[in-house]
Protein backbone atom coordinates (compact mmCIF):
# COMPACT_ATOMS: atom_id res chain seq x y z
CA UNK A 1 0.00 0.00 0.00
CA UNK A 2 1.14 3.08 -0.94
CA UNK A 3 1.32 6.35 0.80
CA UNK A 4 -1.22 8.62 0.80
CA UNK A 5 -0.31 11.41 -2.02
CA UNK A 6 0.23 15.07 -0.72
CA UNK A 7 -2.59 16.56 -2.05
CA UNK A 8 -5.12 14.29 0.35
CA UNK A 9 -7.97 16.58 1.83
CA UNK A 10 -7.47 17.74 5.29
CA UNK A 11 -10.57 17.61 7.60
CA UNK A 12 -12.04 20.92 8.46
CA UNK A 13 -10.29 22.17 11.51
CA UNK A 14 -13.15 22.84 13.38
CA UNK A 15 -13.10 23.85 17.30
CA UNK A 16 -12.87 20.33 18.96
CA UNK A 17 -10.19 19.37 15.99
CA UNK A 18 -8.38 22.53 17.29
CA UNK A 19 -9.11 21.77 21.12
CA UNK A 20 -7.25 18.38 20.08
CA UNK A 21 -4.33 19.82 18.48
CA UNK A 22 -3.67 22.03 21.29
CA UNK A 23 -3.99 18.98 23.77
CA UNK A 24 -1.51 16.71 21.42
CA UNK A 25 1.29 20.10 20.67
CA UNK A 26 1.83 20.50 24.95
CA UNK A 27 1.44 16.96 25.39
CA UNK A 28 4.49 16.35 23.26
CA UNK A 29 5.89 19.06 24.56
CA UNK A 30 6.27 17.28 28.17
CA UNK A 31 9.82 15.62 28.53
CA UNK A 32 9.96 11.74 27.17
CA UNK A 33 8.32 9.35 29.44
CA UNK A 34 11.12 7.90 31.45
CA UNK A 35 12.30 11.11 32.55
CA UNK A 36 8.43 12.37 32.91
CA UNK A 37 8.45 9.22 35.31
CA UNK A 38 11.97 10.21 37.14
CA UNK A 39 10.40 13.28 37.70
CA UNK A 40 7.27 11.96 39.05
CA UNK A 41 9.33 9.90 41.43
CA UNK A 42 11.20 12.43 42.79
CA UNK A 43 8.01 15.05 43.23
CA UNK A 44 6.78 11.61 44.91
CA UNK A 45 9.59 11.60 47.47
CA UNK A 46 9.20 15.33 48.02
CA UNK A 47 5.49 15.20 48.78
CA UNK A 48 6.08 12.12 51.15
CA UNK A 49 8.72 14.04 52.91
CA UNK A 50 6.12 17.28 53.52
CA UNK A 51 3.10 14.86 54.37
CA UNK A 52 4.82 12.82 56.76
CA UNK A 53 5.04 14.56 60.01
CA UNK A 54 1.17 15.28 59.53
CA UNK A 55 -1.16 13.22 61.48
CA UNK A 56 -4.44 12.36 59.39
CA UNK A 57 -7.90 10.79 60.57
CA UNK A 58 -8.58 8.85 57.20
CA UNK A 59 -8.68 5.00 57.87
CA UNK A 60 -7.15 2.72 55.51
CA UNK A 61 -9.61 -0.27 55.01
CA UNK A 62 -6.88 -2.73 54.50
CA UNK A 63 -5.08 -2.37 57.79
CA UNK A 64 -7.81 -0.71 60.01
CA UNK A 65 -5.65 1.90 61.13
CA UNK A 66 -5.12 5.53 60.60
CA UNK A 67 -2.91 6.21 57.30
CA UNK A 68 0.19 7.20 57.36
CA UNK A 69 2.61 8.84 54.71
CA UNK A 70 5.87 7.32 54.45
CA UNK A 71 9.00 9.56 53.86
CA UNK A 72 10.35 8.20 50.69
CA UNK A 73 14.01 10.48 51.72
CA UNK A 74 14.53 9.07 55.00
CA UNK A 75 17.75 7.19 55.01
CA UNK A 76 16.25 3.43 55.38
CA UNK A 77 13.55 4.42 52.62
CA UNK A 78 16.33 5.17 50.04
CA UNK A 79 18.66 2.04 51.07
CA UNK A 80 15.46 -0.11 50.85
CA UNK A 81 14.68 1.83 47.56
CA UNK A 82 18.13 1.48 46.04
CA UNK A 83 18.27 -2.74 47.33
CA UNK A 84 14.68 -3.23 45.67
CA UNK A 85 15.02 -1.29 42.57
CA UNK A 86 16.43 -4.49 40.64
CA UNK A 87 13.87 -6.42 41.78
CA UNK A 88 10.99 -4.02 40.86
CA UNK A 89 11.98 -4.03 37.48
CA UNK A 90 12.32 -7.21 36.70
CA UNK A 91 9.17 -8.13 38.63
CA UNK A 92 7.20 -4.93 37.42
CA UNK A 93 4.16 -7.06 35.77
CA UNK A 94 3.70 -5.43 32.49
CA UNK A 95 7.37 -6.01 31.43
CA UNK A 96 7.05 -10.04 31.60
CA UNK A 97 3.85 -9.55 29.65
CA UNK A 98 4.94 -7.64 26.81
CA UNK A 99 8.14 -9.73 26.58
CA UNK A 100 6.97 -13.01 26.47
CA UNK A 101 4.30 -11.91 24.10
CA UNK A 102 6.35 -9.91 21.79
CA UNK A 103 8.30 -13.49 21.32
CA UNK A 104 5.63 -15.14 19.69
CA UNK A 105 4.42 -12.78 18.01
CA UNK A 106 7.65 -11.97 16.84
CA UNK A 107 8.06 -15.35 14.83
CA UNK A 108 4.57 -14.47 13.50
CA UNK A 109 4.90 -11.23 11.92
CA UNK A 110 8.32 -12.55 11.04
CA UNK A 111 6.92 -15.31 9.18
CA UNK A 112 4.47 -13.47 6.81
CA UNK A 113 1.64 -15.05 8.80
CA UNK A 114 0.15 -12.19 10.71
CA UNK A 115 0.24 -10.17 7.37
CA UNK A 116 -1.33 -13.03 5.49
CA UNK A 117 -3.67 -13.78 8.14
CA UNK A 118 -5.10 -10.27 8.41
CA UNK A 119 -4.88 -10.37 4.43
CA UNK A 120 -7.23 -13.01 4.04
CA UNK A 121 -9.95 -12.19 6.71
CA UNK A 122 -9.73 -8.13 5.04
CA UNK A 123 -11.11 -9.87 1.95
CA UNK A 124 -14.22 -11.25 3.42
CA UNK A 125 -15.12 -8.07 6.18
CA UNK A 126 -16.96 -5.15 5.17
CA UNK A 127 -14.75 -1.89 5.54
CA UNK A 128 -17.84 -0.31 6.90
CA UNK A 129 -17.69 -2.79 10.21
CA UNK A 130 -14.18 -2.62 10.19
CA UNK A 131 -13.90 -0.42 13.34
CA UNK A 132 -16.82 -1.99 15.53
CA UNK A 133 -15.61 -5.25 14.87
CA UNK A 134 -12.21 -4.04 16.30
CA UNK A 135 -13.34 -3.02 19.31
CA UNK A 136 -15.17 -5.70 20.13
CA UNK A 137 -12.64 -7.68 19.80
CA UNK A 138 -10.90 -5.31 21.95
CA UNK A 139 -13.27 -5.90 24.42
CA UNK A 140 -13.21 -9.90 24.04
CA UNK A 141 -9.55 -9.67 25.12
CA UNK A 142 -10.08 -8.86 28.68
CA UNK A 143 -10.35 -12.92 29.28
CA UNK A 144 -6.90 -12.82 28.49
CA UNK A 145 -6.36 -10.37 31.28
CA UNK A 146 -3.92 -8.03 30.27
CA UNK A 147 -3.12 -9.62 26.32
CA UNK A 148 -5.18 -7.31 24.61
CA UNK A 149 -2.51 -4.21 24.73
CA UNK A 150 0.25 -6.30 23.46
CA UNK A 151 -1.98 -8.04 20.74
CA UNK A 152 -5.29 -6.36 20.16
CA UNK A 153 -4.03 -2.82 19.86
CA UNK A 154 -0.95 -3.37 17.62
CA UNK A 155 -2.66 -5.38 15.33
CA UNK A 156 -5.69 -2.65 15.24
CA UNK A 157 -2.46 -0.43 13.52
CA UNK A 158 -2.06 -3.16 10.93
CA UNK A 159 -5.51 -3.88 10.00
CA UNK A 160 -6.12 -0.21 9.55
CA UNK A 161 -2.87 0.53 7.37
CA UNK A 162 -3.72 -2.76 5.32
CA UNK A 163 -6.78 -1.83 4.69
CA UNK A 164 -5.94 2.15 3.33
CA UNK A 165 -7.15 3.47 6.46
CA UNK A 166 -4.50 5.41 9.13
CA UNK A 167 -2.86 3.12 11.67
CA UNK A 168 -3.25 5.36 14.28
CA UNK A 169 -7.09 5.38 14.30
CA UNK A 170 -6.96 1.54 14.37
CA UNK A 171 -4.57 1.86 17.51
CA UNK A 172 -6.97 4.72 19.13
CA UNK A 173 -10.07 1.88 18.48
CA UNK A 174 -8.51 -1.15 19.73
CA UNK A 175 -7.04 0.88 23.22
CA UNK A 176 -10.69 2.27 23.43
CA UNK A 177 -12.06 -1.48 23.43
CA UNK A 178 -9.13 -2.94 25.32
CA UNK A 179 -8.90 0.34 27.68
CA UNK A 180 -11.50 2.25 27.79
CA UNK A 181 -14.28 -0.68 27.75
CA UNK A 182 -11.70 -2.57 30.45
CA UNK A 183 -15.18 -3.12 33.04
CA UNK A 184 -17.31 -4.16 29.84
CA UNK A 185 -17.86 -8.10 28.59
CA UNK A 186 -19.32 -9.72 25.85
CA UNK A 187 -21.07 -13.11 27.52
CA UNK A 188 -17.61 -14.11 28.54
CA UNK A 189 -17.00 -13.36 32.33
CA UNK A 190 -13.45 -12.33 32.97
CA UNK A 191 -11.11 -12.40 35.94
CA UNK A 192 -12.35 -8.89 36.88
CA UNK A 193 -15.18 -10.35 37.95
CA UNK A 194 -14.31 -12.67 41.10
CA UNK A 195 -11.77 -10.09 42.45
CA UNK A 196 -13.73 -7.22 42.54
CA UNK A 197 -17.29 -9.16 43.60
CA UNK A 198 -14.82 -10.37 46.01
CA UNK A 199 -13.73 -7.26 47.32
CA UNK A 200 -17.52 -5.99 47.47
CA UNK A 201 -18.60 -8.79 50.04
CA UNK A 202 -15.93 -8.16 52.40
CA UNK A 203 -17.10 -3.78 52.10
CA UNK A 204 -20.86 -5.06 52.91
CA UNK A 205 -20.09 -7.72 55.54
CA UNK A 206 -18.78 -4.28 57.58
CA UNK A 207 -22.08 -3.41 57.59
CA UNK A 208 -24.16 -7.11 57.42
CA UNK A 209 -22.03 -10.25 57.29
CA UNK A 210 -25.28 -12.40 55.75
CA UNK A 211 -24.28 -10.70 52.47
CA UNK A 212 -22.98 -12.71 49.74
CA UNK A 213 -22.07 -11.04 46.30
CA UNK A 214 -22.18 -13.60 43.25
CA UNK A 215 -18.88 -13.18 40.99
CA UNK A 216 -21.35 -12.27 38.30
CA UNK A 217 -23.39 -9.50 39.90
CA UNK A 218 -22.67 -7.14 37.06
CA UNK A 219 -22.85 -9.69 34.25
CA UNK A 220 -25.84 -8.25 32.46
CA UNK A 221 -25.07 -4.38 33.01
CA UNK A 222 -21.65 -5.11 31.45
CA UNK A 223 -22.80 -7.31 28.57
CA UNK A 224 -24.59 -4.65 27.99
CA UNK A 225 -22.63 -1.62 28.32
CA UNK A 226 -20.61 -3.42 25.10
CA UNK A 227 -23.02 -2.36 23.14
CA UNK A 228 -22.76 1.51 23.87
CA UNK A 229 -18.93 1.19 23.93
CA UNK A 230 -18.70 -0.08 20.42
CA UNK A 231 -21.88 2.20 19.00
CA UNK A 232 -19.32 5.02 20.94
CA UNK A 233 -16.21 4.09 19.42
CA UNK A 234 -17.25 4.02 16.12
CA UNK A 235 -18.46 6.63 15.63
CA UNK A 236 -16.10 8.73 17.16
CA UNK A 237 -13.36 6.72 15.30
CA UNK A 238 -15.10 7.10 12.02
CA UNK A 239 -16.18 10.82 12.31
CA UNK A 240 -13.60 12.49 14.92
CA UNK A 241 -10.59 10.75 15.13
CA UNK A 242 -9.63 9.57 11.66
CA UNK A 243 -11.02 12.50 9.50
CA UNK A 244 -8.67 14.72 12.38
CA UNK A 245 -5.68 12.01 11.05
CA UNK A 246 -5.66 13.15 7.24
CA UNK A 247 -3.46 15.40 7.56
CA UNK A 248 -0.98 13.29 9.79
CA UNK A 249 1.43 11.63 7.25
CA UNK A 250 2.64 8.03 8.17
CA UNK A 251 6.47 8.34 8.06
CA UNK A 252 7.56 5.03 9.46
CA UNK A 253 9.83 2.77 8.06
CA UNK A 254 7.98 1.73 4.30
CA UNK A 255 9.56 -1.87 4.56
CA UNK A 256 7.63 -2.83 7.54
CA UNK A 257 4.37 -2.09 6.35
CA UNK A 258 1.97 -3.86 5.80
CA UNK A 259 0.33 -4.32 2.35
CA UNK A 260 -3.01 -6.30 1.19
CA UNK A 261 -1.73 -7.66 -2.04
CA UNK A 262 -3.53 -10.91 -2.69
CA UNK A 263 -2.67 -13.95 -1.56
CA UNK A 264 -0.08 -15.86 -3.39
CA UNK A 265 -0.29 -19.76 -3.79
CA UNK A 266 3.08 -20.62 -0.83
CA UNK A 267 0.74 -18.14 1.25
CA UNK A 268 -2.53 -19.14 0.90
CA UNK A 269 -0.93 -23.15 1.39
CA UNK A 270 1.16 -21.61 4.56
CA UNK A 271 -1.93 -20.11 6.09
CA UNK A 272 -3.50 -23.30 5.46
CA UNK A 273 -1.54 -25.35 7.52
CA UNK A 274 -0.93 -22.49 9.56
CA UNK A 275 -4.63 -22.59 10.61
CA UNK A 276 -4.51 -26.41 11.24
CA UNK A 277 -1.74 -26.39 13.21
CA UNK A 278 -3.40 -23.67 15.18
CA UNK A 279 -6.52 -26.03 15.67
CA UNK A 280 -4.26 -29.09 16.76
CA UNK A 281 -2.64 -26.39 19.29
CA UNK A 282 -6.25 -25.55 20.71
CA UNK A 283 -7.42 -29.32 20.86
CA UNK A 284 -4.24 -30.47 22.39
CA UNK A 285 -5.29 -27.81 25.01
CA UNK A 286 -8.46 -28.35 25.10
CA UNK A 287 -7.87 -32.07 25.99
CA UNK A 288 -5.89 -31.37 29.14
CA UNK A 289 -8.31 -28.25 30.27
CA UNK A 290 -11.57 -30.04 30.66
CA UNK A 291 -10.77 -33.42 32.67
CA UNK A 292 -12.44 -32.44 35.67
CA UNK A 293 -8.55 -33.24 37.66
CA UNK A 294 -6.97 -30.69 34.90
CA UNK A 295 -3.83 -29.34 36.32
CA UNK A 296 -5.30 -25.83 34.63
CA UNK A 297 -7.53 -25.87 37.69
CA UNK A 298 -7.76 -23.51 40.96
CA UNK A 299 -5.84 -25.98 43.74
CA UNK A 300 -9.48 -26.21 45.37
CA UNK A 301 -10.65 -27.56 42.44
CA UNK A 302 -13.22 -24.56 41.54
CA UNK A 303 -14.49 -25.17 38.00
CA UNK A 304 -12.83 -23.56 35.07
CA UNK A 305 -15.75 -22.90 33.17
CA UNK A 306 -18.76 -19.74 34.25
CA UNK A 307 -22.16 -20.61 35.71
CA UNK A 308 -24.43 -18.81 37.88
CA UNK A 309 -21.90 -18.97 40.86
CA UNK A 310 -18.73 -19.82 39.42
CA UNK A 311 -16.16 -18.77 36.49
CA UNK A 312 -12.81 -18.45 35.49
CA UNK A 313 -10.50 -17.64 39.18
CA UNK A 314 -7.37 -15.83 39.14
CA UNK A 315 -5.34 -18.74 41.44
CA UNK A 316 -6.07 -21.20 38.33
CA UNK A 317 -2.72 -21.56 36.74
CA UNK A 318 -5.33 -21.50 33.04
CA UNK A 319 -5.83 -17.66 34.09
CA UNK A 320 -1.64 -17.29 35.20
CA UNK A 321 -0.70 -18.71 31.99
CA UNK A 322 -2.47 -16.77 29.85
CA UNK A 323 0.54 -14.80 28.11
CA UNK A 324 2.59 -18.25 27.72
CA UNK A 325 -0.33 -19.64 25.74
CA UNK A 326 -0.76 -16.39 23.66
CA UNK A 327 3.39 -17.40 23.06
CA UNK A 328 2.61 -20.51 21.87
CA UNK A 329 -0.40 -19.94 19.96
CA UNK A 330 1.16 -17.80 17.56
CA UNK A 331 4.60 -19.33 18.00
CA UNK A 332 3.48 -22.60 16.21
CA UNK A 333 0.99 -21.18 13.15
CA UNK A 334 3.91 -19.04 12.69
CA UNK A 335 6.79 -21.19 12.13
CA UNK A 336 3.94 -23.73 10.39
CA UNK A 337 3.22 -21.38 7.98
CA UNK A 338 7.23 -19.90 7.12
CA UNK A 339 8.21 -23.60 6.87
CA UNK A 340 5.11 -24.03 4.48
CA UNK A 341 5.28 -20.46 2.46
CA UNK A 342 9.16 -20.98 2.39
CA UNK A 343 9.81 -17.72 5.01
CA UNK A 344 11.66 -20.04 7.32
CA UNK A 345 14.58 -21.85 5.93
CA UNK A 346 16.08 -23.11 9.41
CA UNK A 347 15.71 -22.86 13.13
CA UNK A 348 18.06 -19.19 12.44
CA UNK A 349 14.76 -18.07 10.35
CA UNK A 350 12.83 -18.06 14.03
CA UNK A 351 15.37 -17.12 16.40
CA UNK A 352 15.84 -14.05 14.03
CA UNK A 353 12.13 -13.24 14.41
CA UNK A 354 11.95 -13.16 18.27
CA UNK A 355 15.26 -10.96 18.07
CA UNK A 356 13.74 -8.34 16.21
CA UNK A 357 10.90 -8.17 17.91
CA UNK A 358 13.24 -7.72 21.21
CA UNK A 359 15.15 -4.67 19.38
CA UNK A 360 12.11 -3.06 18.72
CA UNK A 361 11.04 -2.94 22.52
CA UNK A 362 14.57 -1.17 23.79
CA UNK A 363 12.58 2.18 24.18
CA UNK A 364 9.99 0.72 25.88
CA UNK A 365 12.19 -1.26 28.35
CA UNK A 366 14.11 1.53 29.35
CA UNK A 367 10.53 3.79 30.18
CA UNK A 368 9.47 0.56 31.47
CA UNK A 369 12.49 0.60 34.20
CA UNK A 370 11.69 4.05 35.14
CA UNK A 371 7.57 3.34 35.22
CA UNK A 372 8.61 0.72 37.20
CA UNK A 373 10.66 2.81 40.00
CA UNK A 374 7.91 5.45 40.64
CA UNK A 375 4.60 2.88 40.88
CA UNK A 376 6.79 1.20 43.78
CA UNK A 377 7.58 4.42 45.50
CA UNK A 378 3.98 5.79 44.96
CA UNK A 379 2.25 2.88 46.37
CA UNK A 380 4.94 2.76 49.30
CA UNK A 381 4.40 5.94 50.19
CA UNK A 382 0.49 5.83 51.19
CA UNK A 383 -0.21 8.82 48.53
CA UNK A 384 -2.79 6.54 46.52
CA UNK A 385 -4.18 5.43 49.74
CA UNK A 386 -4.72 8.67 50.87
CA UNK A 387 -6.13 10.44 48.07
CA UNK A 388 -8.35 7.13 47.90
CA UNK A 389 -9.84 7.24 50.91
CA UNK A 390 -9.95 11.20 51.37
CA UNK A 391 -11.78 11.60 48.49
CA UNK A 392 -14.81 8.84 49.33
CA UNK A 393 -14.79 10.18 52.74
CA UNK A 394 -15.99 13.69 51.21
CA UNK A 395 -17.56 12.13 48.83
CA UNK A 396 -19.71 10.12 51.75
CA UNK A 397 -19.45 13.74 54.25
CA UNK A 398 -21.77 15.32 51.38
CA UNK A 399 -24.95 13.63 51.75
CA UNK A 400 -25.65 13.64 48.30
CA UNK A 401 -28.96 11.59 46.98
CA UNK A 402 -28.81 8.74 45.58
CA UNK A 403 -28.34 9.25 41.92
CA UNK A 404 -26.02 12.24 42.71
CA UNK A 405 -24.15 9.82 44.86
CA UNK A 406 -23.47 7.11 42.62
CA UNK A 407 -22.00 9.89 39.66
CA UNK A 408 -19.76 11.00 42.62
CA UNK A 409 -18.30 7.46 42.87
CA UNK A 410 -17.95 7.79 39.09
CA UNK A 411 -16.24 10.55 39.37
CA UNK A 412 -14.30 9.74 42.00
CA UNK A 413 -12.90 6.42 40.72
CA UNK A 414 -12.30 8.31 37.05
CA UNK A 415 -10.06 10.78 39.12
CA UNK A 416 -8.62 8.26 41.37
CA UNK A 417 -7.58 6.41 38.33
CA UNK A 418 -4.91 8.78 37.25
CA UNK A 419 -2.69 7.75 39.84
CA UNK A 420 -4.00 4.36 40.77
CA UNK A 421 -3.58 1.69 37.81
CA UNK A 422 -5.20 -0.96 39.91
CA UNK A 423 -8.86 -1.91 39.48
CA UNK A 424 -8.72 -3.91 42.23
CA UNK A 425 -6.06 -1.77 44.24
CA UNK A 426 -8.62 1.41 43.96
CA UNK A 427 -11.89 -0.85 44.74
CA UNK A 428 -10.05 -2.30 48.22
CA UNK A 429 -9.50 1.21 49.39
CA UNK A 430 -12.32 3.11 47.81
CA UNK A 431 -15.61 -0.09 48.52
CA UNK A 432 -14.68 -0.05 52.44
CA UNK A 433 -16.80 3.05 52.42
CA UNK A 434 -19.00 3.61 49.74
CA UNK A 435 -19.99 -0.17 50.06
CA UNK A 436 -21.64 0.23 53.58
CA UNK A 437 -22.79 3.96 52.93
CA UNK A 438 -24.78 3.35 50.11
CA UNK A 439 -26.04 0.23 52.07
CA UNK A 440 -27.38 2.61 54.85
CA UNK A 441 -29.42 4.47 52.12
CA UNK A 442 -30.86 1.37 51.16
CA UNK A 443 -28.63 0.70 47.73
CA UNK A 444 -27.36 -2.77 47.00
CA UNK A 445 -23.55 -3.32 46.56
CA UNK A 446 -23.91 -4.73 43.54
CA UNK A 447 -24.83 -1.26 41.64
CA UNK A 448 -22.08 0.50 43.82
CA UNK A 449 -19.92 -1.65 42.16
CA UNK A 450 -21.42 -1.06 38.83
CA UNK A 451 -20.86 2.77 39.35
CA UNK A 452 -17.10 1.73 40.33
CA UNK A 453 -16.76 -0.17 37.10
CA UNK A 454 -17.80 2.58 34.78
CA UNK A 455 -15.42 5.27 36.42
CA UNK A 456 -12.50 2.72 36.39
CA UNK A 457 -12.45 2.16 32.81
CA UNK A 458 -13.49 5.93 31.09
CA UNK A 459 -9.72 7.55 32.14
CA UNK A 460 -7.67 4.32 31.32
CA UNK A 461 -6.76 5.68 28.14
CA UNK A 462 -5.67 8.90 29.30
CA UNK A 463 -3.12 8.69 31.76
CA UNK A 464 0.45 8.38 31.06
CA UNK A 465 0.90 6.65 34.49
CA UNK A 466 -1.07 3.50 33.00
CA UNK A 467 1.74 0.75 33.00
CA UNK A 468 1.12 0.20 29.27
CA UNK A 469 0.76 3.83 28.06
CA UNK A 470 4.23 3.88 26.98
CA UNK A 471 3.72 0.99 24.83
CA UNK A 472 1.06 2.41 23.21
CA UNK A 473 3.32 5.61 22.27
CA UNK A 474 6.02 2.69 20.80
CA UNK A 475 2.92 1.27 18.39
CA UNK A 476 2.41 5.12 17.49
CA UNK A 477 5.58 5.76 16.97
CA UNK A 478 6.17 2.96 14.45
CA UNK A 479 3.89 4.50 11.90
CA UNK A 480 4.14 8.14 12.85
CA UNK A 481 7.66 9.11 14.35
CA UNK A 482 6.86 12.07 15.84
CA UNK A 483 4.23 10.68 18.38
CA UNK A 484 4.84 11.50 21.75
CA UNK A 485 2.59 11.36 25.13
CA UNK A 486 0.64 14.54 23.90
CA UNK A 487 -0.19 12.13 20.21
CA UNK A 488 -2.00 8.97 22.25
CA UNK A 489 -3.65 11.89 24.55
CA UNK A 490 -5.38 13.84 21.69
CA UNK A 491 -6.60 10.48 20.05
CA UNK A 492 -7.92 9.08 23.52
CA UNK A 493 -9.30 12.18 25.04
CA UNK A 494 -12.76 12.44 22.87
CA UNK A 495 -13.02 8.43 23.40
CA UNK A 496 -12.43 9.33 27.68
CA UNK A 497 -14.75 12.29 27.98
CA UNK A 498 -17.45 10.53 25.54
CA UNK A 499 -17.79 7.61 27.60
CA UNK A 500 -17.52 8.84 30.92
CA UNK A 501 -20.69 10.82 30.40
CA UNK A 502 -22.71 8.32 28.08
CA UNK A 503 -21.89 5.52 30.61
CA UNK A 504 -22.72 7.15 33.22
CA UNK A 505 -26.10 8.13 31.68
CA UNK A 506 -26.68 4.35 30.62
CA UNK A 507 -26.13 3.12 34.09
CA UNK A 508 -28.50 5.56 35.68
CA UNK A 509 -31.10 5.15 32.63
CA UNK A 510 -30.35 1.06 33.17
CA UNK A 511 -31.03 1.60 37.27
CA UNK A 512 -33.94 3.77 36.36
CA UNK A 513 -35.69 0.78 33.91
CA UNK A 514 -35.10 -1.91 36.19
CA UNK A 515 -32.70 -4.14 34.16
CA UNK A 516 -31.40 -7.12 36.23
CA UNK A 517 -27.58 -6.39 36.67
CA UNK A 518 -26.61 -9.97 36.95
CA UNK A 519 -27.02 -13.09 38.62
CA UNK A 520 -28.32 -13.11 42.05
CA UNK A 521 -28.24 -9.17 42.01
CA UNK A 522 -30.36 -6.37 43.07
CA UNK A 523 -30.56 -3.23 43.40
CA UNK A 524 -32.02 -2.28 46.65
CA UNK A 525 -30.57 -3.39 49.76
CA UNK A 526 -32.69 -4.77 52.85
CA UNK A 527 -31.40 -5.99 56.39
CA UNK A 528 -31.72 -9.22 56.94
CA UNK A 529 -34.31 -10.07 59.75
Amino acid sequence: MSQAPANTPVAPRGWVVRALDRVEKIGNKLPDPAILFLLLMVAVWIVSWWLSGVTFEAIDPRTGNPIVVKNLLEGTALTGFAAAMVNTFVTFPPLGVVLVAMLGLGVAEHTGFISAALRAALTVTPKMLLTPALIGVGILSHIAVDAGYVLVIPLGAVIFYAAGRHPLAGIAAAFAGVSGGFSATMGIPSSLDPLLSGLTQTAAHLTDPTVSVNPLNNFFFTTASSVLIILVGWFLTDRVIEPRLRGTPVDGDASQMPKLDPLTASEKGGLGWAALAMGVTALLFLLTLLPEGSAWRAPDGTPLLPGQSNLLVAQAPLMQSIVPLIFVFFLVPGVVYGLVSGSVKSHRDVVQGMAKAMSGMGYYIVMAFFCAQFIWAFGQSNLGALIAVEGAGGLRALGLPTSVTLIGIILLTASVNLLIGSASAKWALISAIMVPMLMELGVSPDLTQAAYRVGDSTTNIITPLLPYFPLIVVFCQRYVKSSGIGTLLALMLPYSLTLLVTWTAFLLGYWALGFPLGFGASYEYVPAG
